[in-house]
């Protein structure tokens, strides 16, 4: 065995960069290449940036004090070239990537456990006028009036343990506030860039769907589909069905869209009409009480539904299963799931740079974003796989205290060598010991993808 060998061999167990052994488990190169990202004859490969962008985000370090302080960081120019390139399909590579870390989950799965998709929209703060994709007039939420951002509609996944995104879209509405025909990049009309900013305008409604049928035809697999009362209209359900994703959610108490068959047709009705069975049941959440009951109805479009009645003493919250053997506490317990995106989407802010991307080009929001989601997949598949797993926060957390140890210690044991290698007595005595420095510096280049001073 050469001498090469039995370093790599020696340092393979103790040299070990968890965001790489991911990303060679589920055979990043092969789904880059059927993302479309290719390497060109002149410019660094697509994978060392995305792995570069990858340890930016777990170490929370800006893009130009990664380049400051990492000796092996490409220019700056290398790394905004990178995510504003229109041949890339980064909708594939997140799709893809996220349904093989689902497949090495799979053995974990335990008996009775739901697999879930959940359907929802977030909406990130963005000041500057000219960002491609923002509107004036959106809805916060949190601040509870309109405001400057963008919109982004998500399909995530989610079973008893973990949290992953599959897809997201943006959603802009007429208050936008730069037209289409006015962003920046010209782009061929056969691009992926070109197709994902033709969907910018379509429907909420038309987004999520399209997003559930490609996360379907890729081979995700899953037990319901969880929607909230913005979504909860009968054609979406329908065309969920037709998928064939049964769907549970909570529903708007809307008499225009919620109509039933028979004599009790809105869903007040229904609720008044059911007195003597509408106390039986009860519950807590937190410190509210509730009295719940399911009751099985007929609608119009999508046949018979089961409807659960849930309430609190002060509001009465409606949701419906188009599964009709699951129980009324079955479907309060799993649409309580649906937190998980908001869970989700509060880690993707505070650890993961979503909302941060500091760029105004459409196509580069969508590449920084999707880079911020492929970071969270992975930091949580490590943490699905950990015997004792974590908040995604405290390993999070770990695992940046680990990249930089690693490669700060190995950094400065390699200057040591260097440092020793200088005694004329020591290179006439030991003649493979500058071999040895030079094999210990690629492999941990190799390893950890990036060299990075104390």
């Amino acid at each position: 065995m050469e001498l090469a060998n039995y370093i790599n061999y020696a340092m393979k167990s103790l040299l070990k960069n968890p965001i790489l052994e991911v990303l060679q488990e589920i055979k990043i190169t092969k789904i880059l290449k059927q993302s479309n990202f290719i390497k060109r004859e002149v410019g660094y490969p697509p994978f060392q940036i995305i792995l570069h962008f990858l340890y930016m985000l777990v170490m929370q370090k800006r893009q130009s004090s990664f380049i400051k302080q990492s000796e092996s960081a490409f220019g700056k120019d290398a790394y905004y070239r990178f995510i504003k390139e229109s041949r890339y399909n980064w909708r594939k590579l997140l799709l893809l990537s996220t349904t093989a870390l689902l497949q090495k989950i799979k053995p974990l799965y335990k008996q009775g456990e739901h697999r879930l998709l959940i359907i929802d929209d977030t909406v990130e703060p963005k000041r500057g006028k000219l960002i491609e994709g923002s509107c004036k007039y959106i809805w916060s939420n949190k601040e509870h009036r309109t405001i400057n951002a963008l919109n982004i509609v998500s399909l995530n996944y989610a079973d008893s343990h973990s949290t992953f995104q599959l897809d997201f879209s943006f959603r802009m509405n007429d208050s936008r506030r730069k037209d289409i025909s006015e962003f920046t990049t010209k782009l061929h009309h056969r691009s992926n860039a070109h197709q994902r900013k033709n969907e910018i305008t379509k429907g909420k409604n038309i987004l999520a769907i399209e997003m559930l049928e490609r996360a379907l035809d890729n081979g995700v697999e899953a037990d319901y589909l969880l929607i909230d009362s913005w979504y909860a209209k009968p054609n979406f359900i329908q065309q969920a069905e037709n998928l064939g994703m049964p769907v549970i959610a909570r529903l708007p108490n809307n008499n225009l869209i919620w109509n039933f068959k028979g004599k009790n047709k809105t869903l007040n009705t229904i609720y008044d009409s059911l007195k003597n069975i509408r106390h039986k049941q009860s519950g807590k959440h937190g410190k509210i009480s509730y009295k719940y009951f399911d009751k099985i109805v007929e609608h119009a479009v999508l046949g018979k539904v089961k409807l659960v009645f849930l309430h609190t003493g002060k509001d009465l919250l409606v949701f419906i299963s188009t599964d009709l053997q699951l129980c009324a506490k079955e479907i309060l317990a799993t649409y309580k799931k649906r937190w998980n995106i908001e869970q989700g989407y509060k880690d993707l802010r505070n650890l993961f740079g979503l909302g941060q991307e500091e760029n105004r080009i459409y196509e580069a929001l969508i590449a920084k974003i999707t880079l911020s989601m492929f970071a969270y997949n992975i930091v949580s598949y490590i943490n699905r796989l950990k015997h004792e797993p974590q908040t995604l926060g405290e390993l999070f957390r770990d695992l940046e205290c680990e990249l930089e140890s690693l490669a700060i210690s190995m950094q400065l044991f390699i200057k040591i060598l260097t440092k020793i290698s200088e005694i004329q007595n020591v290179v006439k005595d030991n003649k493979n010991f500058l071999q040895i420095i030079a094999v210990l510096s690629a492999y941990t280049q190799k390893e950890l993808g990036f060299m990075c001073e104390s």
